[in-house]
């Protein structure tokens, strides 16, 4: 293939014909991308002045299509997001009917969104809702938590949540259907001392249902553990036909880990154990096991001395 050559002036035109071209097509760009252009993008509802006294519940998803008026600019690299990502409407209409139209909000959506969009039209244009008569119901809290501790720490004490409780506001079939409310996940670590913080409240995914407060105070008692040996008597479980039951020892020694703000309590009148009289009965066991029938709160149990005692029945 014949190679052309250019000699010096002719290399000159051609570059600046090339220069001419890549300036028109970036003049030409330039002005398409200035221009304005519809495009449409889908974006979430957020409700404000909600009607006081009534439940309601959208009819359809809340989330709708802006028809939106933005330069080429916006429409190549906003790759179709508006800001802010989403859009709040005033259901102050609810009050005298059950709809709310978009149309007759346009002024003050558009001034809830950058200068340079503007939203030409919204799909649909006419939000619907379903009213019931809304009732108020009082739910415990659960904490929901990730806790770790420092080695030898742990809780001492009940979990305090202030208030314990979330009042929930809605129609009464939804009610019915909640029992319980969680709170966000608190999580900590390597924890040694006591937890005095604030957590959120589960966030509410039913659009018909307002729960208040937003947040609780929690409070974890921390406490450093350490061993305990307290000698147990033991009980007889199932000893319905009243035998006379020896048992070879009559004591056993239970080792548990307790807070030291606790040690004191870890007593025998707070720490039980039996044997149940049934393995004899009916599986023939020769020696019975021990079960701890009752512990101290918040203590852990290290070991039973001995698990198995002898026993001799006289009838």
């Amino acid at each position: 293939m014949p190679f052309i050559k250019l000699t010096k002036l002719e290399q000159k035109r051609f570059g600046a014909v090339v220069i001419c071209i890549l300036c028109a097509v970036g003049a030409w760009l330039f002005l398409a991308l200035n221009k304005k252009y519809p495009y449409t993008v889908q974006t979430e509802l957020l409700y404000k002045d909600e009607p006081q006294g009534k439940a309601f519940k959208a009819l359809q998803p809340d989330t709708v299509d802006l028809k939106v008026e933005g330069t080429g600019w916006q429409l190549l690299f906003a790759r179709l997001r508006i800001k802010p990502p989403s859009i709040t409407v005033s259901l102050q209409k609810l009050n005298s009917r059950s709809y709310v139209v978009f149309s007759e909000q346009l002024d003050q959506i558009n001034k809830q969104l950058e200068s340079s969009q503007k939203v030409i039209s919204i799909k649909p244009d006419t939000l619907f809702f379903d009213f019931s008569k809304r009732t108020n119901k009082r739910v415990p809290l659960k904490l929901i938590s990730k806790l770790t501790f420092a080695p030898q720490y742990g809780i001492a004490k009940e979990i305090k949540l202030t208030p314990s409780y979330v009042n929930i506001s809605g129609p009464h079939e939804e009610l019915e259907k909640i029992h319980i409310w969680h709170t966000d996940s608190l999580t900590l670590t390597d924890i040694k001392s006591n937890i005095d913080t604030r957590v959120n409240i589960l966030k509410n995914v039913l659009g018909n249902v307002s729960i208040y407060p937003n947040n609780i105070g929690v409070k974890i008692p921390v406490d450093e553990f350490t061993e305990k040996t307290v000698e147990v008597p033991l009980a007889i479980l199932n000893n319905k036909e009243y035998h006379d039951v020896k048992l070879y020892p009559k004591k056993i020694k239970v080792t548990l880990l307790v807070a030291l703000s606790n040690y004191a309590k870890a007593t025998e009148d707070n720490l039980k154990a039996a044997i149940d009289l049934n393995e004899w009965k009916l599986q023939k066991h020769s020696k019975l096991s021990v079960k701890i029938t009752q512990m101290p709160e918040f203590s852990k149990l290290v070991s039973i001395e001995p698990r198995n005692v002898d026993f001799i029945i006289e009838k």
